[in-house]
């Protein structure tokens, strides 16, 4: 039984989260590099808004080093700063607790795998909507759902469990036993888009051009060739569906790719196109528009010359 659930990154969706969780009934401890932000929601609760109304809702705040024991570790920082967070909570992993990574990009699963016992890691994919607002507060526009699933087979009862802990909480969750096709579906649609919309400065309307439009589908028939190396099967249909809907609908719309240079950190290209070029190399196939696509983001990230 999961009862003690410790948020790893105390971002939008890790306070989405931990707030649905702790309104359940879970025993909730929200971890961060942010102290500012811990005192805030450690003194007054995460101030979450969503399709049930505004309420604020008491959990428990931390340093990583102070977290408490868990029995579930969920990962929600930005990919580029996996390794340094999962070293963070390494004394979580004491063969009891397991952990779930619900981040964008590829290779957080198995980031967890070194420090976290294997048959307890869990990756999955939501599509959630959740702004932050600060100091304190989370706003969802909308509902979501979870897919996830075990890296390997031992793990299928710690997925069944966190499927109910999070229906529990009314987050529509399921265990998908093809869950790395849905992690590489996201991961081709990401590459496609944030990097250019990033490249570009433009929100995903943009891109709604012959060759916004050509590139991104260079890049996503790239990722399915890719991912079928690793016996991946994605569906292209689907994906240029979710392009065409994001193109027409989400026009405004600014990736956290883009948001992440605009605001001057570092993004997460090395865990999106920069993964799926790596598995190109390993698998002895070209992956030449994405890759493009991630030196020219890489060459803006901060400290770069």
């Amino acid at each position: 039984m999961i009862e003690r659930v410790v948020v790893v990154g105390a971002g939008a969706m890790g306070c989405l989260f931990a707030a649905r969780l702790a309104h359940a009934g879970s025993m909730v401890t929200v971890v961060d590099v942010d102290q500012a932000r811990l005192d805030h929601i450690s003194a007054e609760g995460i101030r979450l808004h969503d399709e049930f109304g505004e309420r604020t809702i008491r959990v428990a705040a931390s340093t990583a080093q102070a977290a408490p024991s868990a029995d579930l570790v969920l990962l929600f920082t930005k990919a580029v700063h996996s390794r340094s967070a999962i070293a963070s909570v390494a004394h979580l992993a004491d063969g009891n607790a397991c952990a779930l990574t619900l981040q964008n990009g590829l290779g957080n699963a198995e980031a967890l795998a070194e420090v976290f016992a294997p048959e307890k890691v869990l990756l999955g994919v939501t599509d959630w909507p959740a702004d932050l607002a600060p100091p304190n507060g989370v706003s969802a526009h909308g509902t979501g759902h979870v897919w996830l699933g075990a890296l390997n087979p031992a793990s299928a009862p710690a997925a069944n469990a966190v499927v109910e802990l999070l229906d529990a909480a009314r987050m529509s969750a399921q265990h998908d036993t093809q869950v790395l096709e849905a992690i590489w579906e996201k991961a081709a649609f990401n590459a496609a888009l944030n990097a250019l919309s990033t490249i570009l400065n433009t929100p995903v309307g943009g891109l709604d051009t012959p060759d916004g439009r050509r590139i991104a589908t260079a890049v996503i028939d790239e990722t399915i060739a890719v991912a079928l190396t690793r016996n991946i099967a994605m569906n292209r249909e689907r994906l240029l569906a979710k392009m065409d809907f994001a193109l027409a609908n989400h026009k405004a719309h600014k990736p956290s790719m883009l948001q992440d240079r605009l605001a001057g950190r570092a993004t997460e290209i090395e865990a999106i196109n920069g993964q799926i070029v790596l598995a190109a190399r390993e698998a002895g196939i070209a992956a030449p528009v994405t890759e493009t696509l991630a030196a020219l983001v890489r060459m803006g990230e901060p400290g770069r010359n």
